[in-house]
């Protein structure tokens, strides 16, 4: 990597839909030289892969909130968080040291759905105890985002 890959990272973490020329004209190369590069650094697994950045709150998940979880003696780690990533409200599972065990960004559409949530992870999932909190705002912005906080 050089500094033109540092830029070309820099850029596309702006803005993943940024085109060829324009990337390329940003860094001082063609466009076929820009897509060459932007290649190169994934086949090398310096870039993962490219995600779409979704608002929960504009379909209908107005409730965000961490939950902390512990999970039950005899429940498999790893089946924990495979069943619970793909939970429809949940949107990230972080594995962690100490306690708890896990912590999950969830969004939900009410109180009632997250109570129902909560319900499922010790019933269905080998939650033996969580700890929620909501989340009243997060910020600030990414750049570029339009976001009223």
């Amino acid at each position: 990597m050089d500094a033109i890959d540092s830029e070309i990272l820099k850029l596309l973490r702006a803005n993943g839909r940024i085109s060829w020329s324009d990337l390329g004209a940003a860094v001082g190369l063609s466009a076929n030289a820009a897509a060459d590069r932007v290649r190169r650094l994934r086949r090398g697994g310096v870039i993962t892969g490219f995600v779409a950045l979704v608002d929960p709150a504009a379909g209908g998940r107005q409730l965000e909130a961490l939950v902390g979880v512990t999970v039950a003696p005899g429940t498999d780690s790893d089946d924990f968080a495979i069943s619970a990533s793909r939970l429809e409200q949940v949107i990230e599972v972080l594995h962690l040291t100490g306690a708890p065990d896990y912590q999950l960004r969830v969004a939900c559409r009410d109180t009632a759905e997250l109570d129902a949530l909560l319900r499922a992870l010790r019933a269905e999932h080998g939650a033996a105890d969580t700890d929620t909190t909501i989340i009243l705002r997060s910020g600030p912005p990414r750049r570029g985002a339009l976001r009223a906080l």
